[in-house]
Formats: C-alpha cells, sequence, structure tokens
C-alpha cells in the first residue's frame, strides 16, 4: 500500500507542478556545515530560484555508525543563517516525505525488492572474511579490490537453502555496460564505464539500511528530483546511479557536477580543517551575505566583468544573475582576504539602513558587555557606537576587533584622571577650540592641537600624552588626533570635561 501510495502522490505532484525545477541539498547529519557543503547548498538553490523551482532539504542518515547528535539542527540553522531558504524538509512540510532516510526504511525495502524480481539485484552472503581475502589478494596483486560477483550465480535452490538457514546476507545490484556518455551540466559529456572497474555493489546492508547510492536515487525519483547538483567527487558514481534509474525504468534527472572548492594554495578543503566550519565563521563575526558573496566568487555562475569594483550582491541579486553555464569547471580557489573585504562591505551596507544599524549598534553593545564584564560604567550610547561603526567599516574586518585591548579606551572611560600638566584656563581653551571644530577629523585636529599648543606655549609631546591619558587611560595606542575622530566630538568633550579639576569644572562655561 506504501509504495502505491507513493507512486500515486508522486504522479498526481508532478501533474500539477508544470515541470516545476525541483532541486535538493542532503547531507549527511555526521558534522558540522562546511564551506564545501554551503556552497553545494547555495548553488543548489541559486539554480531553483532563478528558475522559479523548490529546494528541498533531505537528511541521509543511513549509516547510523556515524550520527552526531545534534547535527541536523544545526545544519538547518546555518543554512537558514545563510539566507537559504528551505521549501520542504523536516520540519518545513512537503507531500513527498518523510525526509529523514532513517525514516523511510519500508519504502527501500520495497523498492529492493521490485529490483530482485525483476532480475537486477541479488542476495549475497559472502563473508567479511571473505571479502577482507579478496581485497588482500588484490592489493598483493596491485589491482584495484573489487567485488567478483560470486553470489550473482547461485542458483535459486541455494539461494532458498542459505536463507532457510538465516544467513546473514546484503543485496548487490548488477552492474552493466553503460555506454552512453553523461551530459553534465557544469562538465559537458563525461564517460565512465563503471562495471570496468567495480564488482556489482551493495544496495541493501545486511542491517536492512540501504547504502547512500541505492536511497540516494530511490528518493531522488519519489521526490520528483529534476536536477542534481553535487561535488565532482560523486560524478564516477553517477554511470552507476544512472544504471538503477534504467532498471527502474525511471527517468533521470539531470546531473550538475560542482568541482573541487581549494583552499588560496590549491590544496583541497578537508573538514578536519578547523576553519572551514561555518559555525566558526559565524563565531569570529562574518556576516552572512560576505560568507555567501565570497564563495561565489570563487565557483563562478555569473558574468565576469573585468575591473569591476568589489559588490556584495543580496541572494535575489545572486539568483536573478545566476547561470548554470557559467560555473567554473576547474578548481574553485578560495582567497581569504576577499572574504574580509566583503565582511567590510557588508558592515558598510547595514549601517546605511536604519534597522540593520539598530541591529548593528544592539550587537556591539552585547559584545562589548561580554568583553568588559568588570566595568559598569561604559560608553554604550548608540550615537557613539555608530560614530565608531563608521570610523571602523573601512579599518576593521570583524565587529569583535573593536572589543581589543588597544580599543578599549572606545568603551571604558578613564576614571579619577585629571589633567594636572594643564591649568584650568588651558583645558578650557582647548575645549572651545574642539567645540568650534566643524569636521573633527584627525587631519584638522592634529593642525588644530599644533596650534593650540604653540599659542599657549605649552610643551606639545606632553599636552598630547596628557591627552591620551584623559581620552583612554592607555599609554599606547592610536594618535591622539585619530583617537578624537573616533570617540566623535562628544565623547571627545565629555571625556576631557571630566578631567578638569573639580573646582574649574563648575567654572567651565563654552560654546
Amino acid at each position: 500500500m506504501l509504495k502505491i501510495n507513493q507512486r500515486f502522490l508522486l504522479k498526481h505532484f508532478l501533474r500539477h507542478a508544470h515541470k516545476q525545477v525541483r532541486v535538493r541539498f542532503a547531507p549527511s547529519p555526521t558534522g558540522n556545515l562546511h564551506l564545501g557543503g554551503l556552497r553545494t547548498a547555495l548553488y543548489n538553490f541559486l539554480y531553483a530560484r532563478h528558475l522559479g523551482g523548490k529546494f528541498l532539504l533531505r537528511i541521509e542518515d543511513t549509516d547510523q555508525t556515524r550520527l552526531v547528535p545534534g547535527a541536523s539542527e544545526r545544519l538547518v540553522e546555518d543554512l537558514l543563517w545563510a539566507g537559504i531558504e528551505i521549501d520542504e524538509g523536516p520540519g518545513f512540510g512537503g507531500q513527498l516525505g518523510p525526509y529523514i532516510q532513517s525514516q523511510r526504511t519500508e519504502i527501500y525495502s520495497r523498492a529492493i525488492e521490485e529490483l530482485l524480481q525483476n532480475g537486477t539485484a541479488y542476495r549475497c552472503f559472502c563473508t567479511e572474511r571473505r571479502l577482507d581475502l579478496l581485497r588482500k589478494e588484490a592489493l598483493r596483486t596491485r589491482q584495484v579490490p573489487r567485488y567478483d560477483n560470486k553470489c550473482r550465480h547461485l542458483t535459486a535452490a541455494e539461494i532458498d537453502s542459505l536463507l532457510a538457514k538465516g544467513a546473514p546476507h546484503c543485496i548487490r545490484f548488477k552492474l552493466t555496460e553503460h555506454e552512453e556518455p553523461l551530459e553534465d551540466l557544469i562538465y559537458g559529456k563525461v564517460h565512465h564505464n563503471v562495471s570496468d572497474n567495480e564488482g556489482d555493489p551493495v544496495m541493501m546492508k545486511s542491517d536492512q539500511f540501504p547504502t547512500y547510492h541505492f536511497a540516494n536515487v530511490v528518493d531522488d525519483h519519489l521526490m520528483g528530483i529534476t536536477h542534481v547538483l553535487r561535488g565532482v567527487e560523486w560524478q564516477i558514481s553517477t554511470t552507476k546511479h544512472l544504471l538503477l534509474y534504467k532498471a527502474f525504468g525511471w527517468q533521470p534527472p539531470e546531473f550538475g557536477h560542482l568541482p573541487l572548492l581549494v583552499n588560496a594554495d590549491g590544496t583541497k578543503l578537508s573538514k578536519r580543517q578547523g576553519d572551514i566550519g561555518i559555525q566558526h565563521f559565524r563565531q569570529r563575526g562574518y556576516f552572512p551575505q560576505a560568507l555567501i558573496n565570497y564563495v561565489v566568487s570563487a565557483g563562478g555562475g555569473f558574468e565576469h566583468k573585468a575591473n569591476a569594483k568589489q559588490q556584495l550582491l543580496s541572494m535575489q541579486e545572486l539568483f536573478e544573475q545566476f547561470h548554470i553555464e557559467r560555473v567554473n569547471s576547474h578548481p574553485s580557489r578560495l582567497n581569504p582576504e576577499l572574504l574580509d573585504d566583503l565582511n567590510r562591505l557588508e558592515i558598510a551596507q547595514r549601517l546605511s539602513g536604519q534597522e540593520s544599524r539598530s541591529k548593528l549598534v544592539n550587537q556591539v553593545q552585547e559584545l562589548v558587555k561580554n568583553a568588559y564584564p568588570q566595568h559598569s560604567n561604559l560608553d554604550l550610547a548608540e550615537d557613539h557606537i555608530a560614530d565608531v561603526l563608521n570610523w571602523s567599516s573601512k579599518r576593521l574586518t570583524l565587529l569583535q576587533d573593536l572589543t581589543s585591548s588597544k580599543l578599549s579606551f572606545l568603551w571604558v572611560k578613564p576614571s579619577n584622571f585629571q589633567l594636572k600638566e594643564l591649568t584650568s584656563e588651558q583645558i578650557v581653551g582647548l575645549l572651545k577650540v574642539l567645540q568650534a571644530d566643524q569636521d573633527f577629523n584627525k587631519d584638522g585636529l592634529n593642525i588644530k592641537l599644533k596650534n593650540f599648543a604653540q599659542g599657549e606655549n605649552i610643551n606639545f609631546p606632553l599636552m598630547m600624552k596628557s591627552l591620551r591619558s584623559a581620552l583612554s587611560g592607555l599609554k599606547e595606542g592610536p594618535g591622539v588626533a585619530e583617537m578624537m575622530e573616533i570617540l566623535g566630538k562628544s565623547v571627545t568633550l565629555e571625556r576631557i570635561r571630566e578631567a578638569l579639576p573639580r573646582e574649574s569644572l563648575q567654572n567651565e562655561k563654552f560654546g
């Protein structure tokens, strides 16, 4: 009944879908999402959205020994954080689920029976010991290890006898010649005859869980997947999948294989690299659109404009401009410096909108509170933070950089400091000069400070040292004029006022 219902649902669904493009991202919950996985999900999403299609998430958890608790939830969270919307999947609805493979075992059992009945699959009773001996013999003779298809030739009587004894077994698929080349959406014609190099592959393991290859084909068909975009490492296996589609009498989807994503030096990305996980980028403070633009900058898919100024494209702009035929077929090199540039662009972009600016300010407030928990009197006024962000957007890469010890003066006010090297009258005079400065940039401030020291016959280095202490309480850091520019006029004046002797502060009148 389940098999009939699933087929009926699929036919009914596709009849009303008008051949709508349907793609899927099908990760295994064995760890955190990394850049390679994000790239695969992103290109599927861009392709679907460009053609008005649907993006599905399917969790491929048939290898129960490698599952990591909470990995599926973190994966979904990372996808949504990156702006990749899920149309169907676990927790997102859809008519052709379940979308978790471990919940589809009855579907796979019925599908494997269909192959056993039409003679394209068979039961294999070979023990692990025999298979291990085959591997060792192949290595001894310098051959590629492969199964010798022994059980393909068992008679019906032999199979019945072994089943009666309860002999453990798996189910293998009969590989045959496949002469037709694969029309890869990215690589063009690709020919690989899998039966030349492999023995018959396992489709259903002895624990009654399907292998990746089998479940993948069954699910893609029953979920109405029209296009499969995945890493180039799966290209060799695609012939095997096409043979399975033929064995079922199903129309296969179109396939496109994405080239390797590699480091700047050309070495392959590895999951063991701690710095390629999406959680790593999130925790460091990179913004989602910066990371998305970083990934597509390496993989292509867009019109290349020579000498074009670096842009930060929105997700909508990306999928509107995306073309599968423009995806690179050569390894895609990542340039970490570009990610830093893009993150600065995103900070500047967020500052330009009222709502996004407010969220950015709130984010900085939380970062500063966490960085300086021992200080209760932090300078966290919204205008002050916005001034700091405007200054930093072309200089710093991450919001976390604003909490470095060298920039602590931005947030932590010097306590109980008095400008003893200057008289009260000189301090008041300096405040009036600074109050009158309309531009309040470091170049102009440097000139005014030098002119003031010269006019008041004050030792300039000593004055600057005192002002540094009044503004920051630090002995090192940015130049005093730059420090004033970063702090902004109101905060600068406030901190200098607070360094006045108390009796002078009561009499201070200016601007």
